[in-house]
């Protein structure tokens, strides 16, 4: 098992950088639970809408707009665990998420890669995700696989099966992807158990996560509700990740999209706990400022760096393991 070293911590040597306050933090929290008690979310899924009514939530059938109670928010950030252990086939690749310890994978969902052989740029096949599992295999320095290319020569209702089947037999890590709907979490999750020797085994030991993105500005759609709730059932940890655009699709601040970018990510969160209470997740996010030249989201760019500061900060604020995007 694998403890990283944890990033800013108060030593003697190193550097620290911290991009909100403590006070700031608290801000963007206090904004944030007026967006989801007051603007609300939009959910698109029945079962959960049904789930959000029961446990106390002011849901408007006709508009489908969930208004959140900030004490359901509240207990659901501190019900989630603190620590996560995601486990590789070979115990020797289990990583620890916790605090303030930080971990490398590779970046992931990609649809296209550079031939090896030929240099040539194409869509990404099957063959792409086994090869692309081994090198993560191999590189000691990225602690999970997250599938990193899609299998354009599946058929796209069955893809995210075959591309597991295919990651799991070609890496002793860690993996992670996003599964495409309950359905294929359902089947997912069944692969994890055939391959851990059990649910119960998988669950001691999830060899397999899940992530799902909400779509900003602040809608919870039917694909990543059911993944939620599928994973929830299962306790298997699930990457709650929004992919919100400073100056697209939230705002053009950095204050603005983060309470943006955190009403989306807790209002996942809430979903899961309120379907298991305990139930494993991780803090995600892939946010960044779009290139106004281009109308594209700027990953890799400076202001990604400076979002991706503040969100770790905020899942820290929660006591929340996080998987924050970076170059």
């Amino acid at each position: 098992m694998k403890r990283n070293v944890r990033a800013g911590s108060r030593r003697n040597g190193g550097a620290r950088l911290e991009i909100l306050t403590r006070e700031e933090l608290t801000d963007i929290h206090a904004a944030t639970l007026e967006v989801l008690e007051q603007t609300g979310i939009w959910v698109e899924d029945e079962e959960a809408l049904e789930t959000f009514a029961r446990c106390g939530a002011d849901v408007d059938r006709p508009s489908r707009i969930v208004r959140i109670p900030g004490h359901l928010v509240e207990a659901a950030a501190r019900s989630a665990p603190s620590k996560l252990v995601l486990c590789g086939r070979n115990p020797r690749n289990d990583i620890v998420l916790e605090g303030n310890r930080v971990g490398f994978t590779n970046f992931g969902e990609g649809i296209q890669v550079i031939d090896p052989y030929s240099g040539e740029l194409r869509v990404s096949t099957l063959k792409d995700v086994a090869d692309s599992a081994r090198v993560v295999d191999y590189l000691d320095d990225v602690d999970v696989y997250e599938r990193a290319v899609t299998a354009s020569d599946m058929p796209p209702e069955s893809a995210p099966l075959h591309q597991a089947e295919t990651w799991m037999a070609n890496t002793s890590k860690h993996g992670t992807m996003g599964s495409g709907n309950g359905y294929l979490t359902r089947k997912l999750v069944q692969m994890g158990a055939a391959l851990a020797g059990g649910l119960e085994a998988l669950r001691r030991r999830p060899l397999i996560s899940f992530n799902t993105c909400p779509v900003s500005p602040l809608k919870l759609v039917r694909d990543s509700c059911e993944i939620i709730m599928e994973a929830a059932r299962a306790h298997i940890p699930v990457n709650v990740l929004s992919m919100a655009m400073a100056g697209g699709s939230a705002p053009v601040t950095l204050g603005g999209t983060l309470v943006i970018h955190n009403s989306e990510v807790l209002a996942g969160i809430t979903l899961a706990q309120l379907t298991s209470k305990g139930t494993p997740v991780i803090y995600g996010s892939s946010t960044t400022a779009m290139d106004l030249r281009y109308a594209a989201a700027s990953v890799g760019s400076p202001e990604c760096a400076l979002i991706g500061g503040a969100v770790a900060q905020l899942a820290r604020y929660y006591l929340l393991p996080s998987w924050i995007a970076g170059a």
